[in-house]
């Protein structure tokens, strides 16, 4: 059997990076599982747990920590947690399928390094920081500070772009769909 592989979806929060991550799924031919990260935050109305995140508490995720549970994790902001559990990812391979994550740049790059010879890291860039600000501004999830933190982390976010195998510029949504759909297929044929 192929030995499954990595695609690694990075990006500033609001780059649509979970936009293009959810097309990819509705791809059978792909033979996608989306690798579900566990967070310490809490659970937004829409979200589910254990469809969008395994939300568990700060002090279970530092036990996981101790534990070397994760591929990688990061505090993102004060005992804010988020991370990727070996588990999750042993479980998609050993099922066959092509692991694909959404994630924040730095965990990003921790799993491209762990898994150097399967894994594609992309990044996906907004069209510029203002674009990005009226973006999550829309969304309406989040604190005027919220949001002026996140503009804050996207801008030393986006110095890591270079550092990734693929960069898709989110100017088009439909555009970009289709070039995240050719990378993601062609990364997979190869062998």
């Amino acid at each position: 059997m192929k030995k499954g592989k990595l695609i690694i979806f990075s990006a500033p929060s609001g780059s649509g990076k979970t936009t293009l991550v959810h097309y990819l799924l509705q791809h059978p031919e792909l033979n996608l599982a989306f690798s579900v990260s566990a967070a310490s935050r809490g659970k937004r109305p829409n979200e589910i747990d254990g469809k969008d995140y395994y939300f568990i508490s700060p002090e279970t995720f530092k036990q996981k920590i101790k534990n070397k549970e994760f591929v990688e994790w990061e505090e993102v902001y004060k005992n804010n947690f988020y991370g990727t559990l070996k588990s999750e990812v042993a479980r998609l391979l050993n099922d066959g399928k092509n692991v694909i994550f959404d994630i924040d740049v730095k965990g990003g790059l921790n799993i491209k390094k762990q898994y150097p010879d399967n894994s594609l890291a992309i990044f996906v860039q907004p069209p510029s920081v203002s674009e990005l600000k009226k973006r999550l501004q829309s969304r309406q999830t989040e604190t005027p500070e919220k949001i002026k933190m996140r503009i804050a982390k996207a801008g030393e976010e986006m110095q890591y772009a270079k550092d990734f195998d693929v960069i898709i510029v989110n100017d088009d949504l439909e555009k970009a769909k289709k070039d995240a759909y050719k990378i993601v297929k062609s990364f997979i044929e190869k062998s």
